[in-house]
């Protein structure tokens, strides 16, 4: 057994062999006889800007986090959104792992400062992609419009080197920070993350964030204001 083996299989969550993962990758990189890293770099795109930023969408379950789930839906927050690049990857035979860490976030709207109590995002997510021989990092969070919104500087991926959130945002104003590294699993780690979130955020119920409530609504509001 090869030691990235474990970075290849469907779970639950990276439900790679699902109908629905597999039509979106079929129809994002097709029948081009393009190299791994261009493979990677069409998931990681397609990703990115299909499927909507939306940090109320959250359902902390497995089924609630799955690639699929995204898909069916059309938006994630960065969670799920990491979770089906790795679930994209593994259908065409590119091993993938989910990487987590505790962020700084000061992009957000009124409701979720309200909800979170905090500017601390524990359990941020992204994909380390295996290519060329070693763990890359890449981050498919923001969209294209909400990083136009914001006037955030969108995160490129050239398959070479890591894709990590900016530390400032196209004004020179404080983005993100990372303050803690939780590390890379084969599989969503689902009961660390409700723990966390538990003691993290105890005033927020994932029925409130899912109750009729959208990020990219709120940020338009927002942004005409200001």
């Amino acid at each position: 057994m090869s030691d990235l083996d474990p970075y290849l299989r469907a779970t639950t969550a990276i439900d790679a062999d699902s109908a629905v993962v597999r039509a979106f990758v079929d129809r994002v990189i097709g029948g081009e006889e393009d190299s791994p890293k261009e493979q990677a770099l069409a998931l990681y795109y397609a990703v990115r800007d299909e499927v909507r930023y939306d940090p109320y969408a959250i359902d902390l379950t497995v089924e609630g986090l799955s690639a699929s789930r995204a898909l069916e839906t059309g938006r994630g927050w960065c969670v799920p959104k990491a979770v089906l690049l790795a679930a994209a990857l593994r259908a065409i035979g590119i091993p993938a792992r989910l990487g987590y860490a505790d962020v700084r976030n000061h992009m957000s709207t009124a409701r979720m400062r309200e909800q979170m109590g905090t500017d601390l995002f524990v359990w941020h997510g992204y994909t380390d992609v295996w290519l060329d021989g070693r763990w890359i990092k890449a981050t498919p969070a923001f969209n294209i419009e909400l990083c136009e919104r914001f006037g955030l500087l969108p995160l490129e991926w050239d398959g070479e080197s890591d894709s990590i959130y900016h530390p400032f945002d196209a004004s020179g104003n404080r983005h993100m920070e990372y303050v803690n590294d939780r590390g890379t699993y084969a599989d969503l780690p689902l009961v660390q993350i409700v723990q966390s979130f538990a003691q993290v955020y105890p005033g927020m119920s994932n029925e409130a964030l899912n109750a009729d409530a959208d990020f990219m609504t709120d940020v338009i509001r927002e942004t005409q204001r200001n």
